[in-house]
């Protein structure tokens, strides 16, 4: 007798195996497609990764039981694209693939929208009680705009509840969609027009969208990178056609999604975690019917399943928001040149600060290099100066002469930022008697306090308890705040200045919805203020009217143990100085330090970041580092450092091959992190291939081997960080 058709299916499982299941003959299943399976007690939602497989002899293989639709939910190059990543990641490819779904369908809903409702207003003769502030407001929203869709409202930050309440009264009902204006052409408007510098860059691009190419745009802050993007769309991607394009942190860079929705209208789609299930459904159906979009999106966006992708930009390439940082430890920006590569399309990676991996690859000729070294509209870059804070008194972290900058700028009506790479009001609370020092009780590091809510927190692991005025220890009231976070910095600031709005940018400052585009709005009225914030101020924001950005202290990255952290740093101080002199006024950055004479801040600033890129790979080749060897860290973490230890004691030998370097097993930086002991191992190699293969066999040992409880192991290839 033929034995039954056999298929094997991935299961969003951290497990490194996939399951075969006997197909029925009613059934009709094709790779990337979803399906029911049964799974102990339970019935799973799969993905068909194979069919036609030999089925094994000596077992009973349960039957899938039915198709969630009868097409594949993951087409043929995205298949290909995760099962790469799975394998170069060192991923189960089960939690690869479902990385690619949309929550809703992960759970194993329908592939399909809900019908949208469409509200009018109706009786008008019902008044609502006094205090329904959020139901006034949502009545008054229909009232303006008949036919708004039940989707646009939740938008708004209304709920479907709400809308139920005001149905129920008899005060709005679902109807007809209103009709779409034919004035308006979803098209929007026509390509920018570029300056002599960027035509010339424009040319430099790739003329095809039909076959692979990879380019490194090199284009110094405020050259106008993204009016590139835009003019190479408008004018290489034909009308039924997707394209791809990658930023950050979308909810943080409000003003590039609206210049790209004034070019491209109704084509232009978002994607990021901020969206609820039934957006992020919506816009994942757009892509795999193949709708003619361009998707700006977060990292995860390069997973999705389009089917006729034909071009892709990364913007700020060098950002580290692009690697994953837990589970499926995959960089966007590398995923998206393979991506490319599979879809025989161009790559377009931008940045002012590119990373030295990138600039390694066009240095080797892998991708062309493309510069963009003049300011838009004739400004020009700002001036970079080392303001030496040694030996000089300091208010909240503010020297003097970086004091009086601040205030001969707001003299003059201009706008000036102020660069604090340290959330709350103080990164320590110490007793000035007995020397106590506030630490988290779960990780080895000290809690921030947070003045505004009186409270002390852990940034590692979330830990929050309330702050005291005296000190825990030896009830002594000599308990101080030491050192400098954003909210010192605008208290002082909003003491020195009183006259002057002063403005704070950082994630506890943004947590609202809408909270960055109020900020946003705020700076962009031209009125003067103070911008106080972290590295969220330098992710692409165009501010015409900041003329002066102070640094407050550079030095972080000088002596950091990760052989990252000065290429960072660089990164960080050059993007952030980037805000300055945007509009018709130059502008200046001053750079508190206590290392005036170091040659790295020398360099920095002489604006060349050419020359500093082939200074850190120099000093990068001369160690032996990425981008000149591939780099891995295996990680584990216990209950007890020893634990943790010893299972990477075990490990090493297995590891030590011909060809690949190991390097500790040692503690991790912040050795306990949410009362977990982390230990490591770094892995090096010439060859990229071979450490693959290593790390293969380890986790499949690791796979195999029964550890002992409450202990964890993860690889990340190409870490970002090695602490």
């Amino acid at each position: 007798m033929t034995p039954p058709a056999t298929a094997r299916i991935a299961l969003n499982r951290p497990l490194r195996r996939l399951f075969d299941y006997t197909i029925p003959d009613r059934l009709n299943l094709q790779p990337g497609q979803r399906v029911k399976v049964p799974f102990g007690r339970q019935t799973l939602t799969g993905l068909v990764v194979e069919t036609g497989v030999e089925p094994p002899t000596g077992i009973t293989l349960k039957p899938v039981s039915g198709v969630q639709e009868e097409w594949p939910a993951l087409p043929e190059n995205t298949l290909r694209l995760l099962s790469w990543a799975s394998d170069y990641y060192q991923h189960p490819l089960g939690e690869c693939l479902f990385t690619a779904l949309p929550p809703a369908l992960r759970r194993g809903r329908p592939a399909h929208e809900k019908a949208d409702e469409h509200w009018h207003r109706q009786k008008t003769d019902i008044t609502l009680a006094a205090n329904a502030h959020k139901l006034k407001a949502l009545l008054e929203a229909i009232t303006e705009k008949p036919g708004i869709s039940s989707s646009d409202l939740v938008q708004q930050g209304f709920t479907r509840a709400q809308l139920r309440n005001l149905e129920g009264k008899g005060l709005i009902a679902a109807g007809e969609a209103p009709k779409t204006s034919t004035t308006v052409s979803p098209q929007g408007l026509p390509a920018p027009r570029l300056s002599d510098a960027q035509r010339e860059a424009a040319s430099k691009l790739p003329e095809q969208t039909g076959q692979f190419s990879a380019s490194l745009l090199y284009g110094i802050t405020g050259s106008g990178k993204t009016e590139l993007y835009l003019h190479y769309l408008k004018e290489h991607l034909q009308s039924d056609e997707q394209a791809l394009v990658l930023v950050p942190e979308i909810n943080l860079t409000p003003q590039t999604l609206a210049r790209f929705r004034r070019y491209f209208g109704d084509r232009i789609v978002v994607w990021h975690s901020a969206l609820n299930d039934g957006q992020r459904l919506r816009t994942w159906l757009k892509i795999r019917n193949g709708e003619p979009v361009i998707l700006i999106g977060t990292r995860s966006a390069v997973l999705l399943p389009f089917t006729n992708l034909r071009c892709i930009v990364v913007d700020e390439e060098h950002d580290s928001s692009y690697k994953q940082g837990e589970g499926f430890r995959y960089s966007g920006r590398d995923v998206a040149v393979y991506r490319a590569h599979l879809n025989q399309c161009p790559v377009i990676l931008g940045s002012a600060t590119p990373s030295l991996e990138s600039w390694h690859n066009a240095r080797q000729g892998k991708y062309q290099l493309i510069a963009l070294e003049e300011r838009a509209n004739n400004a020009q870059p700002p001036e970079l100066t080392l303001l030496d804070i040694r030996s000089r008194p300091l208010e909240a972290g503010l020297a003097r002469p970086a004091l009086n900058a601040i205030s001969d700028t707001l003299a003059r009506g201009e706008q000036a930022l102020v660069f604090v790479n340290r959330r709350g009001y103080s990164p320590v609370m110490m007793c000035f008697d007995c020397g106590h020092l506030e630490e988290c009780p779960h990780c080895d590091t000290r809690l921030t306090y947070h003045r505004r809510d009186r409270a002390m927190r852990c940034h590692h692991c979330d830990h929050q308890q309330a702050a005291t005025s005296a000190c825990p220890k030896c009830q002594s009231e000599n308990y101080k705040p030491v050192g400098q976070g954003t909210e010192r910095t605008e208290d002082t600031l909003a003491e020195t200045f009183p006259e002057t709005p002063v403005v704070r940018v950082d994630r506890d400052s943004t947590q609202r919805k809408g909270s960055i585009q109020g900020i946003l709005d705020k700076v962009n009225s031209g009125k003067p203020c103070i911008l106080v914030g972290t590295q969220m101020l330098a992710k692409g924001h165009d501010f015409p009217k900041v003329t002066l950005v102070v640094v407050v202290n550079a030095d972080g990255g000088l002596f950091s143990v990760d052989f990252r952290a000065p290429e960072q740093m660089i990164q960080t101080l050059l993007q952030v100085s980037g805000r300055a002199g945007r509009g018709d006024k130059p502008g200046k950055v001053l750079i508190q330090t206590c290392h005036s004479d170091h040659p790295l801040l020398n360099a920095l600033c002489r604006g060349d970041y050419p020359t500093i890129a082939d200074q850190l790979m120099a000093e990068r080749e001369s160690g032996q580092l990425p981008p000149f060897r591939a780099m891995a860290v295996l990680r584990a973490e216990a209950d007890t450092m020893q634990a943790s230890l010893q299972l990477l004691d075990t490990i090493k030998p297995m590891a030590q091959t011909p060809g690949v370097e190991v390097w500790g097993p040692l503690p991790a930086v912040i050795a306990r992190k949410a009362n977990r002991h982390r230990a490591q191992l770094i892995l090096c190699s010439n060859h990229r291939k071979q450490l693959n293969r290593q790390l293969t066999y380890l986790c499949h040992h690791l796979d195999q081997s029964k550890l002992p409880g409450g202990t964890r192991w993860m690889v990340d290839v190409d870490p970002q960080e090695t602490g």
